[in-house]
C-alpha cells in the first residue's frame, strides 16, 4: 500500500491563451454574421374585438375603405366611403384620395386620421396589404424618402 504525502501536490495550470483565442473568434464570427433588418412597416393596427364589435371609436371621422372580392378571390371593387374607385390602378387612386384628405404637405406623421378597412372574407390577403401600403404612405420620388400618411389602421368586424 502506497501512502501519499500531503506536502506533495500536483498543480493544475489553466492555459488562458487558447480560451481567449476562442472568445475572440466567436466575437468576430457574430460580428460578421450580424445583419441589420430594416423595419418593413410600422403602423398602428387595431383588430376588431372577438365579440364582433368594431374597435374603439376615435374623435376624428374615420375613413372607411371597402374591399370587395370577385371571382377566384381577386379584387372586384374598392370603395372609399360610398364612392367607388374605378380604373386600372385602384390602390394608386386610393393613395391619391387619402393624400387629398390628409394634406401631406404639413410633413410626415402629422395626421391623427384613422382608416377602417372592411375587406370581404374571401378576398386574397395581398389586396389587403396593398390597401394598407397605399394608406400608410409612399416614397417621395424627388428625395427618395418615405412619407407617412396615416398611421392608424383598423379592421371592421368580419362578415361572411
Amino acid at each position: 500500500m502506497k501512502i501519499r504525502h500531503a506536502d506533495r501536490r500536483e498543480q493544475i495550470v489553466l492555459q488562458m491563451t487558447p480560451m481567449i483565442d476562442i472568445v475572440f473568434q466567436l466575437l468576430v464570427f457574430f460580428v460578421f454574421t450580424f445583419k441589420i433588418v430594416l423595419p418593413e412597416g410600422d403602423f398602428n393596427i387595431r383588430m376588431p374585438a372577438a365579440t364582433g364589435d368594431s374597435a374603439d371609436p376615435s374623435e376624428t371621422p374615420v375613413i372607411r375603405v371597402r374591399l370587395r372580392a370577385g371571382e377566384n378571390r381577386d379584387l372586384a371593387a374598392v370603395e372609399v366611403g360610398d364612392a367607388p374607385l374605378t380604373g386600372a390602378n385602384p390602390f394608386g387612386q386610393l393613395q391619391a384620395r387619402v393624400r387629398g384628405m390628409v394634406d401631406d404637405s404639413a410633413g410626415p406623421g402629422t395626421s391623427e386620421q384613422e382608416v377602417e378597412i372592411d375587406a370581404d372574407y374571401e378576398l386574397r390577403y395581398r389586396y389587403v396589404i396593398d390597401a394598407i401600403t397605399a394608406i400608410t404612405g409612399y416614397i417621395d420620388p424627388a428625395t427618395g424618402e418615405q412619407v407617412k400618411l396615416i398611421d392608424k389602421v383598423r379592421f371592421a368586424p368580419v362578415s361572411r
